[in-house]
């Protein structure tokens, strides 16, 4: 799977991983429902983390399309919202 991080680049993750990000997409879902920006925040920073540190980063120069895309660590709870599904970020 190959997930773009907004501003930053895109990460190929492989299925193992899946299950700790859906971990902390669920997370990050519950902070938006409590409506918690500081626990938002946390939950955001400790996705991005993840991914950045479970995937592998492709090539600036590889235009690949990506699978899911994932907002930068600036953005705020209410734009998070607007993308947020029943599944949150990270479907499954």
């Amino acid at each position: 799977m190959i997930m773009r991080i907004l501003g930053e680049g895109q990460y190929e993750i492989t299925e193992d991983h899946l299950d700790r990000l859906n971990a902390l997409d669920a997370a990050l879902q519950s902070a938006a429902d409590a409506d918690d920006d500081m626990r938002f925040a946390t939950a955001l920073s400790a996705l991005l983390d993840a991914v950045r540190s479970c995937g592998t980063p492709l090539p600036t120069e590889t235009i690949t399309p990506s699978d899911l895309v994932l907002p930068d660590e600036d953005t705020s709870l209410t734009q998070v919202r607007e993308l947020l599904s029943d599944e949150g970020l990270i479907p499954g």
